[in-house]
């Protein structure tokens, strides 16, 4: 079983910058790709970032190029998320997800706060 530990979030004001960490543990072999998804109420979720842990490709939400960078520790099986210019229309819950292989499974996050707001 594959465990994502959240941390980071909180409030911020319009323009601010914010970092969001998430680390897997457990059987992590198989994880091939991690990021973060976020959820407004009321609205679907948005794909916000995903990265590969073996080099491969960096993908971004159209509303997160050039604010938000996702970066990884393949060593730690650590994604990282920072986030600057931040609108109030980033205000969501943020979930971080891990992508096992073989089978394929989901892992999520509980969830952290992110809230822009002056």
């Amino acid at each position: 079983q594959v465990a994502l530990a959240e941390s980071g979030g909180g409030l911020v004001q319009p323009g601010g910058s914010l970092s969001l960490s998430c680390a897997a543990s457990g059987f992590t072999d198989r994880v091939y790709n991690m990021g973060w998804h976020r959820r407004v109420p009321g609205k679907e979720r948005e794909f916000v970032a995903g990265i590969a842990m073996d080099g491969g490709p960096i993908t971004y939400g159209a509303f997160a190029k050039g604010r938000f960078t996702i970066s990884r520790d393949d060593v730690e099986k650590t994604a990282f998320l920072q986030m600057t210019s931040l609108e109030p229309e980033d205000t969501a819950v943020y979930y971080c997800y891990a992508y096992e292989r073989g089978p394929w499974r989901d892992h999520w996050g509980q969830g952290t706060q992110v809230t822009v707001s002056s």
